[in-house]
């Protein structure tokens, strides 16, 4: 009973009052400090392509995983693997068409900004495919082909994994990417990677 007549009066109370301004809310602080360790990792790995040698040969990993890499996998293993090539050929273009759409779609809906926007100093090694950086096209193809093609082919997919890797790595050294887009791709890759291995087996089964 009291509750209730208490609960009146509050009520009362604001009656004929205006509406108290709510602050805007701030990032919280463990979210500063992580975007300030994305920053400070990216300048760091751009440091590497200030020199003349690491810095062409990390535009040239990136420009083969633009798609060159993977597109002539996609020819190479029919013609060693026969039929069963052929099916993982299809298989991985399969993931690549849902790879560019999950990717053009978290482009769009984040519109994150790339670095050497944002950073001063940063040296930009290539030209982006795109105008935003988050998450990293290249770094999420990349690993979805590479579990894809261990899953069918466990030893050839080692094979390409260090190019996985480099690919990665060279993201941020070239200035196109923080490292939470590389991270983040790469999450992304393995999840879409793992459905379509999912799907595949089941629609053999």
């Amino acid at each position: 009973m009291r509750l209730g007549s208490q609960s009146c009066v509050a009520l009362g109370n604001q009656k004929g009052r205006r509406p108290v301004s709510q602050p805007v809310s701030t990032p919280p602080e463990r979210w500063l400090k992580l975007l300030s360790l994305d920053g400070r990792l990216c300048h760091r790995l751009n440091q590497i392509s200030q020199r003349e040698g690491p810095g062409r040969f990390f535009a040239a990993v990136s420009r083969l995983g633009d798609g060159s890499f993977w597109y002539l996998l996609l020819l190479f293993l029919p013609l060693v693997q026969g039929r069963y090539g052929l099916l993982v050929s299809m298989h991985l273009a399969l993931t690549g068409v849902c790879s560019l759409l999950v990717y053009r779609w978290v482009k769009q809906s984040t519109s994150r900004l790339r670095p050497f926007h944002e950073m001063p100093g940063l040296i930009r090694r290539e030209p982006p495919l795109d105008e935003y950086s988050f998450p990293s096209g290249h770094t999420l193809h990349a690993v979805a082909f590479t579990l894809v093609l261990a899953s069918h082919l466990p030893l050839l997919g080692w094979l390409v994994l260090p190019f996985t890797v480099l690919v990665a790595i060279s993201r941020p050294v070239l200035g196109l990417h923080y490292p939470s887009d590389v991270l983040a791709g790469a999450v992304i890759g393995a999840v879409i990677a793992i459905l379509t291995i999912t799907g595949a087996r089941w629609l053999l089964l």
